[in-house]
């Protein structure tokens, strides 16, 4: 007994210490060893795998391959062409002359093609307003005779005539008659000689104006020294114009003093 007592403590005793020890140690320090031990059987693998090599040039220092040299300062891209012989310069001159002399062909192509189509326009637009104008051309010249009738009519009955008709003989109940018929017929000519106005249709009167042969036709010529030569005194009919062209030519007595 006592030489166990003088050897050290006892077994229970020294299992008892070690519990203590066991709870009093924290836990990241029990798990130390393990960590050292981890760690130290994976460090040669990590030393051969972290080791990396890297390169000090830039890559605008580095010549591309496969290409060509860049030029060096002061040395164009122009400088590295070879110079072109007096044949091959020979030949692209006259190669561009040919391409200079078509591209001014076609342009002057293209400018008389723009300006044909233009000239067909103003050609179409004047031809539309033409036949829009003179459509009612061939009814118009069907109607200046009934036109012509009227006037024939109103002027067999002058208007001095009519006047002391009025004023004599009013109480008779013919010459009422008489005299609403005439002023029944200038109504019919004034209302179809506006309406005919309106649709282009045009009457005129020459009578004293100078002589046109475009739109006048002498009948007949006879001096008069009181008159200026190669005037109208006469107008036996009327003429017609339709939207300013003459559709029918005044019928005149034009004075000839020569």
């Amino acid at each position: 007994m006592l030489r166990q007592l003088a050897s050290g403590p006892s077994k229970a005793a020294r299992l008892a210490i070690q519990v203590r020890q066991t709870t009093a140690t924290p836990l990241f320090q029990t798990a130390a060893p393990f960590r050292s031990a981890a760690a130290a059987a994976f460090r040669p693998r990590q030393a051969l795998s972290v080791g990396r090599w890297y390169s000090s040039e830039t890559n605008a220092s580095k010549p591309e391959t496969g290409g060509a040299a860049a030029p060096k300062e002061g040395e164009t891209a122009e400088s590295t062409a070879e110079p072109l012989d007096a044949a091959d310069a020979a030949a692209l001159r006259k190669d561009l002359e040919g391409k200079t002399k078509e591209v001014l062909e076609w342009k002057d192509k293209y400018l008389r093609s723009v300006a044909d189509f233009r000239n067909l326009q103003e050609r179409t637009k004047r031809e539309i307003k033409s036949a829009r104008d003179f459509a009612i051309t061939g009814f118009a010249k069907d109607l200046v005779d009934s036109v012509d009738n009227l006037d024939r009519a109103l002027s067999m009955v002058p208007e001095k005539k009519a006047a002391v008709a009025a004023a004599e003989v009013v109480e008779e109940e013919l010459s009422q008659d008489f005299l609403n018929l005439v002023d029944g017929l200038k109504m019919t000519e004034t209302v179809l000689i506006n309406t005919l106005k309106k649709h282009g249709l045009e009457r005129f009167d020459p009578n004293g104006d100078r002589f046109d042969p475009n739109e006048h036709e002498a009948t007949f010529m006879t001096p008069m020294p009181d008159k200026e030569h190669n005037t109208v005194f006469h107008t036996q009919q009327k003429g017609f114009r339709l939207n300013g062209r003459v559709l029918r030519a005044a019928k005149v007595g034009v004075v000839n003093n020569k």
